[in-house]
């Protein structure tokens, strides 16, 4: 019998969500790997728990997630029921559907039957009567904003989802979206998009919008796949997602690449963080960020990167060297080249 940590909300740091009543973990727990039916279910049912007992309250998923597509949320029900009964209402769960689902015209993008069909799969999976979250998981050329928008905030409507928000929409489909919700009545609560050292584009423009429009902000992949660690600062390892050559390609790890992670590990060392550490600490500096949504393959990993909470803070000389560093101005050592 599971019985979580009585000192849980001690040390983890939460952040309200935009102008709403919603606070989140500055570090919240995503499903996307390491959770399906492919992985060892047990492995994940310690992460849960390990992350529920250090203070994370949100886990998020997607309809898709696993593999296989589905098996996220299955196995995610699964240790709801065995575990987490008693602590739903302090839970933020929450799901999404935008990308491929099933075959066929209707299990992809964002029409309102895709969107309300999915959530009801998703809620049936694991075992909830509803999700807190409900995002569109990225925007569709094809279907009229109005369309994917009413469909949200019909699912708040039969409480289905207490709470509506997009992922990798741009400054001007966010804009559209947050509009056509607020003529409905359904504020959107949050925005989820990549962002971390490698990947900046949030800080042209779109951080900007959430910030005036009041929503929140959870990134993803703030590790950049993994790269903004140890992993990779002799290359590429034989069991890496980079060698699999699949969301992270080869060919994003060139020499010139190699370089900026091994000085970056560098200036890690200097704050007494791991690069992983220093990478999470970085997307949160900005108050505009709620919270970064992090992955692990194991329990000590989670271990490691909620520490980096314990470190948030850089000096102006810090972010400068590490802006130097992206730019491609910074310098490393022979000794560090191969660190």
């Amino acid at each position: 019998m599971y019985v979580a940590d009585a000192r849980r909300y001690e040390s983890m740091p939460y952040r309200r969500c935009g102008r709403s009543g919603m606070l989140l973990p500055t570090i919240s727990l995503g499903l996307w790997h390491n959770f399906g039916g492919a992985d060892v279910f047990e492995n994940g049912r310690a992460m849960l728990r390990r992350a529920f007992d250090l203070g994370v309250t949100h886990f998020d998923l997607a309809n898709n997630y696993g593999p296989p597509y589905g098996s996220a949320e299955e196995n995610f029900g699964r240790i709801l029921k065995m575990d987490f009964g008693c602590y739903r209402d302090e839970l933020v769960i929450s799901t999404k559907a935008g990308w491929d689902m099933w075959p066929g015209p209707y299990g992809d993008f964002g029409s309102r039957k895709y969107l309300l069909a999915s959530l009801d799969q998703s809620l049936k999976r694991m075992g909830l009567d509803y999700v807190d979250i409900f995002y569109s998981h990225r925007p569709d050329p094809q279907t009229p904003i109005e369309e994917t928008m009413s469909a949200l905030a019909d699912a708040v409507r039969w409480g289905k989802a207490l709470y509506v928000g997009i992922s990798a929409y741009n400054p001007a489909q966010t804009m559209e979206a947050v509009k056509s919700l607020r003529s409905l009545g359904r504020p959107c609560l949050i925005h989820q998009p990549k962002y971390s050292m490698f990947v900046r584009e949030p800080e042209r423009g779109l951080l900007q919008t959430l910030e005036h429009e009041g929503l929140g902000c959870i990134a993803f992949s703030p590790l950049a796949q993994g790269l903004l660690s140890d992993r990779y600062l002799k290359g590429i390892p034989r069991d890496s997602r980079a060698a699999r050559d699949f969301f992270l390609k080869k060919n994003d790890i060139d020499e010139h690449r190699l370089t900026q992670i091994r000085a970056l590990n560098a200036l890690a060392k200097e704050r007494g963080q791991t690069l992983a550490q220093m990478a999470i600490a970085w997307v949160v500096r900005d108050q505009r960020v709620t919270s970064a949504l992090i992955g692990t393959s194991r329990v000590e990993q989670l271990e490691q990167n909620i520490a980096s909470m314990s470190h948030r803070k850089f000096s102006e000389e810090e972010l400068r060297q590490i802006d130097e560093v992206l730019a491609g101005e910074g310098r490393v050592s022979a000794a560090e080249k191969t660190a």
